[in-house]
C-alpha cells in the first residue's frame, strides 16, 4: 500500500509529470479577454482612414495641431498593422501613408496637403515604420508558428 507524502504547493504537479506553469498576471488575464479583431486588408484600410479623417477634423480648430496629428496617426498605425488578418499583413504598412494623406486633404485640400506631406514627413515615416515593423514581427512569428506546427506533425507520424 502507497501512502502519500504531503509536499509543498507547486511540487506536486512537477513530480506526476506535468510542468509548473507560472501565475498568469492580472493584467495579462485582462488583455485576453478583449475582443480580437482580425481586419480584411479592406478592413485595415478603411479603419486606418476613418481614424485619420478623424483626427484631422479633431486637429482642424487647433491650427492643425501637428503633433496630435502625427500620434494619432501612430496610433492609428498600430491598431491597423495588430489588428489585420495574418494574410492581409502586408496592407497595414501600405494603407498608413494613404490614410494619412486622405486625413490632410480632407481638411486642407489638394495643394496645402502636398505641402503639410512634406512638413510632417517625419510622423509619416515614423507610423508607416510603426505598421511595417509590427507586421513583419507578427509575420515572422506565423511563419514560426507553422515551422513549430509541422515539426510537431511530422514527430507525431514518426512516433
Amino acid at each position: 500500500m502507497r501512502t502519500s507524502v504531503p509536499r509543498p504547493a507547486g511540487q506536486a504537479a512537477a513530480v506526476r509529470g506535468r510542468p509548473r506553469t507560472r501565475p498568469v498576471p492580472p493584467v495579462l488575464v485582462a488583455l485576453s479577454r478583449l475582443p480580437r479583431p482580425r481586419l480584411t486588408g479592406l478592413g485595415c484600410g478603411v479603419l486606418a482612414t476613418v481614424v485619420m479623417v478623424g483626427a484631422a477634423w479633431l486637429c482642424e480648430p487647433m491650427g492643425g495641431a501637428p503633433t496630435l496629428y502625427g500620434v494619432l496617426f501612430i496610433g492609428a498605425c498600430t491598431a491597423a498593422a495588430l489588428w489585420v488578418r495574418p494574410a492581409d499583413l502586408i496592407c497595414a504598412p501600405v494603407a498608413a501613408p494613404i490614410a494619412f494623406a486622405v486625413g490632410l486633404v480632407t481638411t486642407l485640400g489638394p495643394m496645402a496637403a502636398v505641402t503639410e506631406l512634406a512638413l510632417r514627413a517625419p510622423w509619416l515615416f515614423g507610423g508607416t515604420a510603426t505598421a511595417a515593423g509590427l507586421a513583419l514581427l507578427r509575420g515572422i512569428g506565423v511563419a514560426v508558428g507553422r515551422i513549430r506546427r509541422r515539426r510537431r506533425r511530422a514527430a507525431a507520424v514518426r512516433h
